[in-house]
């Protein structure tokens, strides 16, 4: 997995994956150290706690619909519709979830979507349903790298399939590619802080509930990058980031955190 232009080089190049959600630019910028200016007052690490649900696919191995798979995950491209009649497509598809966090802490489901199929569909990705998702609780761990305030999650440098053989299984495949993973957590606001994403399939990260990185969609690995200097943030204000991922189509899961944010760790680890 390629890794991220270093956060000090910023000023010279940006990353690919600059947003602009809701009218809101969201870009790398210069990054700075946070407000005392001392790298070693920053842990070694940040123990992120989240939860994985795992769904079955819609089609198995052979291609053919599975009696109990779930409609958005391993959808026949330019085969399989939406209630409304669009085909599946592989690609970005930016404004599934709206720009807004649900009062529950959720994404809400904006529709118009030809990767997805329903709002009722939708809301399965983030909650437990007998009989439609398996739930368990998942941490990974951010190191800092030496010299820097910067922090990075890329799995060792492998794929991201944290449920092989686990829950509902592979399905006959040679990995679990029907999953999502949720976090919660937060942070007070130094200044100067930035927060990168590198994989597929859909992301969205929501800071003090708005929707700031949005690559929804059934894709190749993208990059994505939010500077929370340009959110209206109040330095030494608390804030809360929310993190989503869904992997729902074969045959890769790329999955690379990179931040300067000094994120609230777990209290414990798996």
């Amino acid at each position: 997995m390629p890794k991220f232009i270093n956060l000090k080089k910023l000023t010279a190049k940006t990353l690919v994956g600059i947003l602009v959600v809701g009218g809101l630019a969201t870009q790398a910028g210069t990054r700075k150290v946070f407000a005392d200016d001392s790298v070693d007052s920053t842990p070694d690490t940040i123990v992120l706690q989240g939860t994985l649900r795992d769904f079955r696919g819609y089609r198995d191995t052979d291609g053919n619909i599975s009696s109990n798979g779930h409609a958005d995950f391993e959808r026949k491209h330019k085969v399989d519709t939406n209630p409304s009649g669009q085909k599946f497509k592989y690609g970005l598809d930016r404004g599934i979830t709206t720009n807004t966090l649900g009062a529950d802490k959720k994404p809400v489901y904006a529709g118009g979507s030809y990767s997805t199929t329903t709002k009722a569909n939708f809301d399965q990705w983030y909650r437990d349903v007998d009989d439609v998702n398996m739930s368990k609780s998942y941490n990974i761990q951010l190191a800092k790298q030496p010299g820097t305030n910067i922090y990075t999650f890329n799995n060792n440098g492998q794929q991201f399939f944290p449920l092989d053989g686990l829950l509902f299984g592979n399905e006959g495949r040679n990995h679990n590619f029907h999953f999502t993973y949720e976090i919660h957590t937060q942070f007070t606001y130094q200044g100067g802080e930035t927060f990168n994403f590198s994989g597929d399939d859909d992301v969205w990260v929501y800071i003090d509930g708005q929707k700031v990185i949005d690559i929804g969609g059934v894709h190749g690995k993208t990059d994505a990058s939010v500077n929370l200097d340009d959110l209206g943030l109040t330095v030494g204000e608390t804030y809360e980031l929310n993190f989503f991922f869904a992997e729902r189509h074969v045959t890769q899961s790329n999955f690379q955190i990179e931040t300067t944010i000094a994120l609230e760790s777990a209290t414990f680890a798996d």
